[in-house]
C-alpha cells in the first residue's frame, strides 16, 4: 500500500487547527444536557448546530433525526469508489449536567484553554471526540487529493446517551437500512494514558433484576412467631450470600454457558499495560481486591462475567431494636456479561436459581427491567488492524489493547446492523468525564484528528467489500 505522507496530514491540521478549536468551542457553549427537561431546546440546538457544521465540512447529507425523546444527527458522505467499505461512526452530542457552583474552576459552558488543555463540559465526553472526525476527513481529502473519502462515511450522533439512550435501539431499528455499514466505530471511549495509546476491543453487557420477597401479611412478633415461619429478610440475605462460591465464581447454574474465554495472547497483551494496582484501588476508593480466582484485576473487570449485589433492604432499620419478622424484603442484583453469553439465557438461569432457593411460605416477584448485550472484536479483524495502524502513525509508537468493563449502546448497533464494533477514542482517565473541570488534552485531540485522517485511507485500501 502506498501511504500518503504523514507530513501532508499534519501540515493541513497545522493550518486549520485554530479554526477547528473555535468551532468546537462554539458547540461546547451549547448546554445540551439531556437529563434536564428545561434544556431540551438546547439539545435540539446542539443537533442543528452539528448538522449545519457537517454540511459545511462537506457531507452532502446531514440531517436531524427525530426520536420519541431528543434528536440525533445523521450524516453521510459516499466514497464513489466501487467496493469501498461503509463505515458508521457513533458518538453523542448530549452532555452531563454541570454548574460553576458544583466546584468548577471555570464556567463549564464557556470553554477555557489553559496551556494545552481545553476545559468545558463535553470537551472529552463526547463532543470533542465526535468533532475531531470533521477535521480528520478534511485532512484525509487534502492529503490524498480526493474529492470524497476512501470509504462510504456515515455518522450517527445521538442526543440521549447521558440519559441511558432510552430511544436509541428503536431509532437504529427504524433507520437500519440507512445505517447499514460494514464496520461501526465508537468514538466515545478513551485510552489507557497520555503515554500509552490503546484501542478498546470490547464492552461487557448488562442484565439486572429486582427480587421482591413477601412473608407474613404484616410485621409480626419475633418472640411469638420467629423461628417457626420463614423470614423474607433472611431469605434475601441467603440469596445474596449464595450468589458466589468459595472461588468467587457466580454460583447460578448455566451462568457461564457460551462465555468466550480469554486467549493466551489477550492475557499477555493485558499484562503489558502499566497497571498499578495500588493506584487503581485509590481510584476505586477501595481497600483491597477480591474476585474470581485465577484472574487478574484487569481480566476480572474487562473480560469475565460478574454478579453484584446492588442493594438489600427490608424490615426495621431505625434506632434501637424492633423484634419482628418483617413482612417483606428486597434485593437488587446486576450481572455484567461477556461475549458468548445470551441475555435471555442468563435471565432464565437467574430466575430458575431464585425459584429453587426461595422456601415455601415466601411469595416473590422477580423483574428484569433492561439489558445490554456484550460486544467483542477479534484481535485479527482487518478493520481493527486498520485502526491500530492509523493510531500508530499518529502517535508514532506501538498501540496496545484494552477492553471496557462497563456497558453502552454499542451492542444495539452490532445486533441490528450485523457489523463488528471498533472503538476509537483519545480521552484519558484524567479528563474527568461526568466530573468537575472536564477537559481534553489538545495534543491528544490532534492525534485523534490524525488517526481519523489515516484511518479512512487504510480502510479504503485494506478492508474492501
Amino acid at each position: 500500500m502506498t501511504k500518503t505522507p504523514d507530513s501532508a496530514v499534519r501540515s493541513f491540521i497545522d493550518r486549520h487547527e485554530d479554526a477547528f478549536l473555535a468551532d468546537l468551542s462554539d458547540w461546547l457553549r451549547i448546554p445540551s444536557v439531556s437529563a434536564d427537561p428545561d434544556r431540551a431546546g438546547e439539545v435540539r440546538r446542539s443537533a442543528e448546530w452539528l448538522a449545519d457544521r457537517l454540511r459545511a465540512t462537506g457531507f452532502p447529507v446531514a440531517e436531524v433525526w427525530e426520536t420519541d425523546g431528543l434528536p440525533a444527527v445523521f450524516a453521510e458522505w459516499p466514497s464513489g469508489d466501487e467496493g469501498a467499505p461503509t463505515v458508521l461512526v457513533y458518538g453523542h452530542h448530549d452532555v452531563q449536567p454541570a454548574a460553576r457552583e458544583d466546584g468548577w474552576d471555570t464556567d463549564p459552558f464557556e470553554p477555557a484553554v489553559v496551556g494545552r488543555r481545553l476545559y468545558a463540559r463535553g470537551a472529552a465526553d463526547d463532543k470533542g471526540q465526535v468533532f475531531f472526525h470533521t477535521l480528520g476527513v478534511r485532512a484525509h481529502l487534502a492529503a490524498t487529493g480526493r474529492t470524497a473519502p476512501a470509504v462510504n462515511l456515515k455518522l450517527l450522533v445521538e442526543g440521549e446517551e447521558e440519559s441511558g439512550s432510552p430511544n436509541f435501539a428503536a431509532l437504529v431499528r427504524r433507520e437500519a437500512e440507512r445505517l447499514a455499514a460494514d464496520v461501526v466505530i465508537i468514538s466515545d471511549t478513551g485510552m489507557w494514558s497520555e503515554t500509552t495509546p490503546t484501542v478498546c476491543t470490547g464492552m461487557r453487557g448488562l442484565a439486572d433484576c429486582q427480587i421482591d420477597l413477601y412473608g407474613p401479611d404484616s410485621d409480626i412478633h419475633s418472640g411469638s412467631f420467629g423461628g417457626a415461619v420463614p423470614n423474607p429478610a433472611a431469605v434475601a440475605a441467603e440469596l445474596a450470600a449464595g450468589l458466589h462460591d468459595a472461588d468467587r465464581k457466580v454460583a447460578v447454574p448455566g451462568f457461564y454457558d457460551g462465555v468466550v474465554e480469554l486467549t493466551d495472547e489477550e492475557r499477555a497483551l493485558f499484562a503489558r499495560l502499566p497497571f498499578d494496582e495500588e493506584q487503581w484501588l485509590r481510584v476505586a476508593k477501595s481497600h483491597g481486591t477480591r474476585g474470581e480466582a485465577g484472574y487478574t484485576t484487569l481480566e476480572r473487570v474487562w473480560a469475565r462475567p460478574t454478579a453484584e449485589v446492588n442493594g438489600v433492604w427490608g424490615g426495621y432499620t431505625g434506632p434501637g431494636g424492633k423484634t419482628i419478622v418483617p413482612a417483606e424484603a428486597h434485593l437488587k442484583l446486576s450481572f455484567r456479561l461477556v461475549a458468548g453469553q445470551e441475555v435471555e439465557k442468563v435471565r432464565e438461569s437467574v430466575a430458575a436459581w431464585v425459584s429453587e432457593r426461595v422456601p415455601e411460605g415466601i411469595r416473590y416477584e422477580i423483574a428484569f427491567p433492561g439489558a445490554t448485550r456484550p460486544c467483542l472484536t477479534p484481535l485479527d479483524h482487518p478493520a481493527l488492524r486498520s485502526t491500530v495502524r492509523a493510531m500508530e502513525r499518529a502517535f508514532e509508537q506501538e498501540v496496545l489493547f484494552t477492553r471496557e468493563g462497563g456497558s453502552g449502546p454499542a451492542a444495539d448497533l452490532q445486533d441490528v446492523l450485523g457489523a463488528p464494533v471498533l472503538f476509537l477514542g483519545i480521552s484519558v482517565p484524567s479528563d474527568g468525564w461526568h466530573s468537575i473541570n472536564e477537559k481534553v488534552e489538545l495534543d491528544l485531540l490532534r492525534k485523534g484528528v490524525e488517526t481519523s485522517a489515516h484511518l479512512w485511507e487504510d480502510l479504503g485500501e485494506n478492508f474492501r467489500r
